[in-house]
């Protein structure tokens, strides 16, 4: 295993592999092993694509909520 998926934490410096942006979620290829990095809106268009492949779907799209929650304080 990586160093990067030893921690599954994504940070700032996680990239979607489809735009760039900020990374919230990881999927790790079940056949492959192989991992793949999304930001929130490209996350579930793969979604129902890359979901029955996947060995980990580590999602953290919630921290975007959390985000806006603090914002609004």
């Amino acid at each position: 295993m990586t160093a990067a998926l030893a921690d599954p934490t994504l940070t700032a410096v996680d990239r979607c592999d489809r735009c760039g942006a900020q990374a919230y979620v990881r999927v790790v290829l079940e056949a492959s092993g192989g991992a793949l990095q999304f930001c929130g809106h490209h996350a579930r268009a793969v979604e129902p694509t890359l979901r029955p492949l996947a060995a980990v779907w580590h999602d953290e799209t919630s921290r975007l909520t959390e985000k806006a929650a603090l914002a609004d304080n």
